[in-house]
């Protein structure tokens, strides 16, 4: 709902709540997130005529990468304090909360170093495929983190502010089950909603890259561009926005830089590096060669357990 200077945010971040379980938004769009990230991958590996098992793998893999990262990272990242001296709360209080978008992607890495490996596809194969749909996948989250109303931005003047209610005002909001009266929604300031503007840069961005990989095959005849401009188009968003929010702990205060700009600098850097190697080397000439090589590992591996049966 609306009033004349500002969006009042009032949304329950629990979708569901079953005793002491709580089925949050965010939850959810985690998932939504990971099966459209599926379903793109699907489109692209049959596109290119991968088997089934390829994409098992991938799933598998990258999910368990993202995970694992995600958290670790915030524990390491945001919260050494806590998590280096009792490394095991990482596992113990993970109903807590706290996951890293960077720490996320260093875990993609891994996970992707592991899927490529055993089925013999190149590094950067997956690399180009998995950036087409990390901006997806991560601009569903941000949607998430708006309806939790967390990583909010400063206040602001703007029309297209946002009074996060059950931020500002959490215990009137628990006190009035949602139903905060107007004049404590009043006092709350407007803010930017940073989670929405990295949400649109981040689904600028996959448009542009799916485009690039549908309408060029950029992502077969140049390996590592798409890599790269996802680097770019995800740190650099994430990097200048950040300015527009809020300290996320209490260390950041004082820094000219906050963690997820120093965190995004070397991504960024990463992204340079990419594109400039993959125009400095001459297209790919046979973009067919990756698919075939692993279909005719495949295809020995299965003649193999043919045998020993």
């Amino acid at each position: 709902m609306m009033n004349i200077l500002s969006i009042v945010w009032d949304w329950n971040p629990t979708l569901v709540n079953l005793g002491d379980l709580d089925i949050r938004w965010y939850g959810l769009m985690w998932a939504i997130g990971i099966l459209a990230a599926e379903r793109i991958c699907a489109f692209m590996f049959k596109r290119e005529g991968f088997p089934t098992r390829t994409l098992e793998s991938a799933f598998i893999w990258v999910v368990l990468g993202t995970f694992v990262g995600a958290r670790v990272g915030h524990c390491i990242f945001y919260e050494p304090e806590v998590y280096l001296p009792e490394p095991w709360r990482i596992i113990t209080d993970i109903r807590d909360g706290g996951m890293a978008s960077h720490g996320a992607t260093l875990g993609i890495f891994l996970g992707l170093w592991f899927f490529t490996r055993g089925n013999h596809l190149p590094f950067i194969w997956g690399l180009d495929r998995i950036a087409i749909v990390a901006p997806l996948s991560g601009a569903v989250i941000r949607l998430g983190n708006l309806f939790n109303s967390e990583i909010v931005g400063y206040p602001t003047d703007s029309a297209f502010g946002f009074k996060f209610v059950y931020h500002d005002a959490r215990r009137a909001w628990y006190e009035f089950g949602g139903n905060v009266p107007q004049e404590i929604i009043d006092m709350i300031p407007a803010r930017h909603p940073a989670q929405l503007y990295e949400a649109l840069c981040y689904m600028l961005t996959f448009g542009v890259l799916l485009w690039l990989y549908c309408s060029k095959d950029l992502g077969r005849r140049r390996p590592g561009l798409l890599f790269g401009g996802a680097m770019l188009g995800i740190f650099l968003t994430r990097f200048f926005i950040e300015f527009l929010k809020e300290r996320q702990v209490d260390f950041e205060m004082g820094m000219a830089l906050d963690m997820g700009q120093l965190l995004s600098i070397p991504f960024i850097i990463l992204g340079v590096v990419m594109i400039a190697r993959s125009f400095m080397r001459p297209e790919v000439a046979d973009i067919n060669a990756v698919m075939q090589h692993t279909v005719d590992v495949y295809k020995r591996e299965d003649k193999k357990r043919g045998k020993k049966k």
